[in-house]
């Protein structure tokens, strides 16, 4: 947990943003002469606009990346609160934000809440890993039943006979599993509950899927940050978190089987296969046990969300403007910052799909965008 931490207050250090970076910066200032150092050529271009954001922490380590490299080079700041989806989502309707990130997209009857027409701008895709904390830290594989049993309550031990048919030539210790959940309005949390609600009847009847389910067993903790760490303290524990954060916290993750019964890694590449499927024309799809084989089932797009006349409550045409450059940058030159971070790239046809929700952003009456 301290790593987790240390590292958010490094990433954004001097930048004078609420978001925080998960890479530490390797720049560092030296001085090898007493006179003073010309700084001008590589101070940011100074800029009045400083935009806000709130809401998820799976999309948060890249955005802040991006942010970063934004403020550079363009001299927009862009304050971005990682409070979940959820918490991004209420943002945007109570217009205190420029744009909500969530997970999930928002459904016909959220998006009926406010008379102003909300958009969903995908960005990028990524994973929701199955991490545990066991001796050893072997690689196990999950099943569709095997998942929804240990989060049902049904399957109680990690020696459980169906966890160890799946996973034969491993020991398995005669542990009580004990699961980890969010408690705050999560995408993660979408998008892994849309996986079982799909793969389980059982889970679909009694749990369902969403932000926020009400979870039969377990422990519970706000972030991604905070389950990562309850799992890390917690021996026989499992959750799910944001794969970025496994990755960098060097914790166990499992391998899952999707539609085509192949026990999938989660990888850029088979996440992105998840999403190469035919797109609805306002990007709204959940892309979880997607029908493509080699594709990692627990995967999904995240998206920003924000409104389609940007006109509304004293906002300047100024700062409506530097919103939507904001966004077009994030769906070209932005994309570089993914692969690096672990998440998976927009596919092509996404990417002309936001071109031409971008296009359709007015101020007023008269697009931003042309």
């Amino acid at each position: 947990m301290k790593r987790i931490f240390t590292t958010i207050f490094i990433g954004f250090l001097g930048l004078n943003l609420t978001a925080c970076s998960f890479m530490k910066s390797k720049s560092e200032v030296k001085t090898t002469s007493p006179a003073p150092l010309k700084t001008a050529a590589v101070q940011p271009p100074s800029n009045t606009v400083t935009l806000l954001g709130a809401g998820s922490t799976f999309g948060y380590p890249l955005y802040s990346k991006m942010f970063q490299a934004y403020y550079k080079k363009r001299g927009v700041k862009v304050n971005y609160e990682p409070i979940g989806s959820g918490g991004g989502q209420r943002q945007l309707f109570n217009k205190t934000v420029d744009f909500g990130a969530s997970d999930v997209y928002l459904t016909s009857a959220q998006m009926k809440k406010t008379k102003d027409s909300i958009l969903n701008m995908p960005t990028c895709m990524g994973a929701v890993a199955v991490t545990y904390n066991l001796p050893g830290n072997p690689v196990l594989k999950f099943t569709p039943q095997i998942l929804a049993g240990i989060f049902l309550g049904t399957i109680k031990k990690w020696n459980n006979p169906a966890i160890e048919k799946v996973n034969k030539g491993i020991h398995l210790p005669d542990l009580p599993i004990m699961t980890v959940h969010r408690t705050d309005g999560s995408g993660d949390t979408g998008i892994f509950t849309s996986y079982l609600a799909k793969v389980s009847a059982s889970w679909k009847k009694k749990v369902g899927h969403g932000l926020a389910v009400s979870w039969p067993n377990g422990l519970g903790a706000k972030g991604n940050a905070g389950v990562a760490g309850l799992i890390e303290k917690t021996p026989g524990s499992i959750g799910y978190i944001t794969l970025i954060y496994a990755l960098q916290n060097h914790m166990s993750y499992g391998l899952v089987m999707n539609s085509h019964k192949e026990f999938i890694k989660p990888t850029l590449k088979s996440i992105s296969l998840a999403g190469n499927v035919k797109l609805p024309p306002d990007t709204r799809i959940l892309v979880t046990n997607s029908n493509v084989p080699g594709a990692y089932p627990i995967s999904g797009f995240t998206w920003l969300l924000f409104y389609k006349n940007q006109k509304y409550q004293g906002r300047t045409k100024q700062r409506a403007k530097e919103l939507v450059k904001l966004l077009w940058w994030m769906l070209h030159k932005g994309q570089k910052f993914t692969k690096p971070m672990d998440y998976a790239p927009l596919p092509p046809k996404a990417v002309k799909l936001d071109e031409k929700i971008l296009k359709s952003v007015t101020f007023g009456v008269k697009p931003l965008l042309k």
